[in-house]
């Protein structure tokens, strides 16, 4: 027997469609180059409707792919809606990779269209004569705003939006049909595609966006740090029109004064991005004696944040810091850190330093290298494994590569504890973990311990061999004021184990970073090969 509900397809177009309905005079705020555009949410639908029913006229539709090599403008927020919207999928090329690995991604998808903007257009025109099969350019710029380019077969964005139809209504489709395709930052190999579907996606945003996740609501406005090309801007796209939340896209401008000018001036009151990012901003309110505005939350992703940084925004400014754990292949947020208001100072920030428990629609759980189960007590460390309505049954293309067991969930490559309640702690990458003495040293715990000492902005922790030992930890430090090697181990002595005590440390100016903003340890361990850091 079933029942009687209507057929609701979760679908993106409805998504947005529901942001102009309810929401339709909340503001969009783009912000992009010498750009200044401020639209809502009705307007950003009708554009986006216009704009994919030139897109249909083009051609595309379901089974076909474009892509979009770009920073985070309503232009980009507009295609988001106006490709999926009618069945095709956007491949979001991320603009921070090398150039060789921007290439591969297009090239392995192999569409014909590519959307830019006007900060992505040089880079464009490097990478043209290497791009297999894109013969067409959209550029999402201002009308009329066409500079002299090498490129060739190039059509301007407003103009498809001009000769759009404005009566033109989304087309019914499948709720499993696919919608975005986003791509690994290839540290270990070549990139790979995390391919989603419309169900998975909006699920996710619904999930991650309530209230044991984000919290979000009509009273928010967000800033959306996070590129759309990283695991589709973390949902920011999606949060804003299904919960009403003002949108703030700042393109691809990112320094700290500037940000923190929206934040104020935007009536931000979340803040999502990575912790380089809040600790820049941080240390830039306390120099100049400023505040964080309405800011009232941080969403800290794609690395954890220093306890420290969570201790100081809370007391110095009230702000929480919401810490989750999520990937690629998990579409955005798989678990949250949620703390409720009600809890003493010290207890909610033992819950902010965690990356907190699974979100409804997601499952975690721990196994030994046979896939055999291992118990949630908060001490055994295991693999991490992960299944849910929006986690990736494979790769796109990649059959060969094996990442679910027979039973269904996916491998992380994450090594974590999880405690009985279901709180999950993230010991390393699997790649990071330290194996010395047949005992695991947590690379991430003993970095977030050395970012407790006052002299430390950074800090990255890689393995080096031991003869005795088989590897030991190496510490890298980023000084933020004069400090010592024997000031850092007297400071540590007291925080981590004696054996996890590092044997070598060094200072540097900075750290190499990823196109996600995470630690680049691949880079570090380089280093240390080419002789460029001595341990």
């Amino acid at each position: 027997m079933f029942g009687l509900n209507q057929d609701f397809p979760l679908l993106l177009s409805s998504v947005l469609e529901h942001g102009a309905a309810n929401f339709g005079d909340v503001p969009v705020v783009s912000v992009n180059r010498d750009e200044a555009v401020r639209l809502n949410y009705a307007t950003a639908a009708a554009r986006a409707r216009r704009l994919g029913s030139s897109l249909r006229r083009l051609g595309f539709g379901p089974e076909t792919m474009a892509g979009s090599l770009a920073w985070n403008s309503h232009r980009h927020f507009e295609l988001f809606y106006g490709m999926t919207g009618i069945g095709a999928v956007l491949h979001t090329a991320n603009p921070r990779l090398p150039p060789a690995q921007i290439c591969y991604t297009i090239n392995f998808s192999g569409y014909r269209t590519l959307f830019i903007d006007l900060d992505t257009i040089e880079l464009v025109e490097g990478l043209a004569p290497r791009l297999e099969t894109v013969r067409q350019y959209v550029l999402m710029a201002p009308p009329g705003a066409l500079p002299d380019t090498t490129l060739t077969d190039v059509i301007c964005y407003e103009e498809l939006i001009e000769a759009g139809d404005p009566d033109f209504v989304w087309p019914d489709l499948d709720e499993r049909t696919a919608c975005l395709l986003c791509f690994t930052s290839g540290t270990t190999g070549d990139p790979k595609g995390a391919l989603y579907n419309h169900r998975g996606t909006v699920l996710n945003a619904m999930s991650t966006g309530a209230g044991n996740g984000w919290g979000l609501s009509a009273n928010d406005a967000i800033l959306a740090v996070p590129g759309f090309f990283h695991c589709n801007g973390w949902a920011i796209p999606f949060f804003g029109p299904m919960f009403g939340a003002k949108l703030v896209m700042p393109g691809r401008r990112a320094d700290t004064e500037w940000l923190h000018r929206l934040i104020v001036e935007e009536g931000i009151t979340v803040g999502p991005g990575v912790p380089t990012i809040w600790l820049s901003m941080l240390d830039h309110c306390r120099e100049r004696g400023l505040s964080p505005g309405r800011m009232n939350r941080i969403f800290s992703g794609g690395t954890a944040p220093p306890l420290a940084m969570i201790e100081a925004y809370l007391r110095d400014f009230g702000v929480r810091t919401i810490h989750g754990w999520g990937m690629t292949e998990t579409t955005s947020g798989a678990t949250m850190s949620f703390a409720p208001s009600s809890l003493p100072e010290q207890e909610a920030l033992e819950v902010m330093r965690t990356p907190g428990k699974p979100l409804f629609g997601s499952a975690i759980r721990i196994a030994d290298d046979n896939d055999g189960l291992l118990p949630r007590d908060g001490a055994t460390p295991g693999n991490l494994q992960v299944r849910g309505a929006w986690s990736a049954a494979g790769y796109f293309r990649r059959p060969e590569i094996d990442t679910v067991t027979a039973d269904g969930w996916m491998r992380t490559g994450d090594v974590a504890t999880i405690d009985p309640d279901n709180t999950l702690h993230i010991v390393d990458r699997a790649k990071d973990v330290i194996k010395s003495g047949g005992e695991w040293i947590s690379s991430q715990a003993l970095e977030d311990a050395a970012c407790r000492h006052l002299a430390v902005a950074e800090a990255a922790v890689v393995a080096i061999p031991h003869p005795r030992w088989q590897e030991r930890p190496f510490l890298i430090v980023v000084p933020r004021t004069e400090v010592s090697a024997e000031d850092l181990l007297t400071h540590l002595a007291g925080l981590v184990p004696k054996w996890w005590l590092p044997d070598s440390i060094a200072f540097v100016k900075e750290l190499p970073h990823g196109p996600t903003g995470k630690l680049a340890k691949n880079i570090l361990r380089d280093w240390i090969g080419q002789g460029k850091l001595i341990p």
